[in-house]
């Protein structure tokens, strides 16, 4: 046999009400979210040299420069 649960039966802690909560805005991100995101983990040293998803995109496009810059340099069977 099932037991039956009532539907309004609220299974949060009481120290969650977010009837309390202010300033959450619904949907915040949707937008975001359906645009499609790349979330990268840096590790904490890496963190630490790139505070910043500006810092950490300046530093990858100077790398991408200079592996350009490389390529073009040294083309492929020019031995």
């Amino acid at each position: 046999m099932k037991k039956e649960v009532d539907e309004l039966e609220d299974e949060l802690r009481p120290e969650y009400d977010f009837s309390k909560m202010a300033g959450g805005v619904r949907g915040k991100y949707v937008e975001r979210y359906r645009s499609g995101t790349n979330l990268v983990l840096l590790e904490p040293d890496i963190a630490k040299a790139f505070p910043t998803d500006a810092s950490v995109n300046e530093a990858l496009r100077l790398l991408i420069q200079i592996a350009q810059r490389q390529q073009s340099s040294n083309p492929v069977g020019a031995d």
